[in-house]
Parts: structure tokens; C-alpha cells; sequence
């Protein structure tokens, strides 16, 4: 079986630097969730609306960084998504963030998301929507 990845570019703008001119930490985390979100398109019935719409929120319940590189103002990047398989009722996917000018990893992570109900209780099963989407993408 082939690894369910995406690709997606983000500019570091202005306003994500600090005092220093690099990127502000907390903003990897947003390039993360970047990547999520391309990576939802890609691989339809996965992107946050879809989740919505079939009744279910997928809230982020752990989130881990490790820091290489710094980044800085109008540099471009690459993040690259990865999703992991798992048999419980969760999402995993694990990120590489790298610049484009020469290739540097500047950071590393990996997001676990839980299924809630609308009314936001923990869901132990994993969805239909979820089994389906695993059957038509996980070949």
C-alpha cells in the first residue's frame, strides 16, 4: 500500500515573524493545519466540511513539533502531509516542512484527531464516512 501524502506551498508572511524576523512557533502549527486542509482536497471526504457535513467534528486532541530550522520572512516552503493508518477511531498524519530555496527540513510533526457527535460526544467507533472513505483512498 502506497502512503496517502500531500504537498502544499505556504509563503511566510510578515506577520508571522517575530521580533527576530523568524517564524513565530505557533505558526508551524498553522502551516500544519495548511497541510491538513490541502490534503483534504486531494483526498476528498476527509476535508474538515466533509467531516461536518456527515455530523462529526474532528477536533485535534495531541499536536507535536520539533523544530530544525528557522524560517524567515518571504521564504517559501513545502508541507508535506502524510497520512498514517490506524485501525481506532482517529486521524494521524505526520508533517515535514521544508524550504524550498535549498531543501532544509525546518520542522517535523505529527496531529492526532478524535471523532465527536454534534452534540460533542467521543465517538469510540470509527464513522461510516471514515470506513468509507478508508475503503476507496487505502487500497
Amino acid at each position: 500500500m502506497n502512503a496517502l501524502c500531500n504537498e502544499t506551498r505556504v509563503r511566510v508572511r510578515f506577520s508571522e515573524v517575530d521580533s527576530m524576523f523568524v517564524v513565530w512557533h505557533g505558526e508551524y502549527v498553522r502551516y500544519f493545519e495548511d497541510g491538513r486542509e490541502s490534503f483534504g482536497l486531494q483526498y476528498p471526504g476527509l476535508g474538515y466540511m466533509d467531516i461536518y457535513q456527515s455530523g462529526y467534528m474532528a477536533p485535534v486532541v495531541e499536536l507535536d513539533v520539533r523544530y530544525k530550522f528557522p524560517l524567515r520572512c518571504n521564504d517559501e516552503a513545502v508541507v508535506r502531509t502524510r497520512y498514517v493508518e490506524t485501525a481506532a477511531a482517529k486521524i494521524c498524519f505526520e508533517y515535514e516542512i521544508r524550504r524550498v530555496e535549498d531543501g532544509i527540513v525546518v520542522a517535523v510533526g505529527r496531529s492526532t484527531q478524535v471523532f465527536t457527535d454534534s452534540r460533542g460526544e467521543l465517538q469510540l467507533y470509527s464513522p461510516v464516512f471514515y470506513q468509507e472513505w478508508k475503503k476507496r483512498w487505502l487500497k
